[in-house]
């Protein structure tokens, strides 16, 4: 059996594998929760992220009852997790009694689902917040120190992975963009060189009847250019 510190250093070397491989953001993720709530003190876990369009969504969760909570958070607009992703902030509740007057929606179901305590933990590298790693506690009282700051540790590590690999993909995204641009770019300059040639025109005279008869069927450009390239239309 592996000790309790193994698994905390296993868990941290499969989180910081996906900083140099290719990894499932799902997948990343719904290891992270069942390892938050099989090493620390908690029942049940899950993750809040925003979505490209700015709309917070539940991503992963380890029960059905805290991806309830979490849902009707969102639901309703107030609680620690979505008050975590709003200021960047941990938000730890010792007693979810104690906070009836300040989310009342949120406590009540909270306290439905059976729990009692949450910490809530942003998600979030410099300025850029990205969700919310929630850790729910069928019992009061604060997080304890060691594991707050291992819960900590696993959300930076998981927050980093995501950013990269949203780079990565921008990344990728801009260079398909740029080499269809190189492409389009090169059967442009061809069929300019095609009708300079055929009709007796000077480069810019040609490329100005191929962009005035692309502005005319609102046809792309590179559209227009392989088309008089392969023969198929004559200006």
């Amino acid at each position: 059996m592996k000790t309790r510190e193994d698994r905390l250093l296993h868990t941290v070397a499969a989180l910081a594998d996906s900083l140099v491989a290719d990894f499932d953001v799902v997948d990343l993720l719904q290891l992270l929760v069942d390892e938050c709530t099989a090493l620390f003190d908690a029942a049940a876990a899950g993750i809040l992220l925003l979505s490209p369009t700015g709309e917070l969504e539940v991503i992963v969760s380890t029960s059905e009852r805290s991806e309830f909570v979490e849902l009707m958070q969102l639901r309703v607009g107030e609680g620690p997790c979505v008050e975590a992703v709003a200021t960047g902030r941990v938000v730890s509740v010792a007693d979810l009694d104690h906070v009836s007057d300040r989310w009342p929606a949120f406590a009540g179901d909270a306290r439905r689902s059976g729990f009692a305590s949450l910490h809530a933990i942003p998600m979030r590298l410099r300025a850029s917040t990205i969700g919310s790693l929630n850790l729910f506690r069928d019992r009061t009282g604060e997080l304890n120190h060691a594991d707050a700051v291992a819960a900590r540790t696993f959300a930076d590590i998981a927050t980093i992975s995501i950013l990269q690999q949203r780079l990565v993909e921008e990344s990728t995204i801009a260079q398909e963009q740029l080499q269809r641009a190189l492409n389009s770019r090169v059967i442009i300059e061809q069929a300019k060189g095609y009708l300079a040639q055929s009709r007796g025109l000077d480069m810019d005279t040609a490329f100005q009847q191929i962009r005035s008869h692309a502005r005319s069927t609102q046809t792309r450009l590179a559209e227009v250019a392989a088309e008089i390239v392969a023969g198929r239309l004559v200006l």
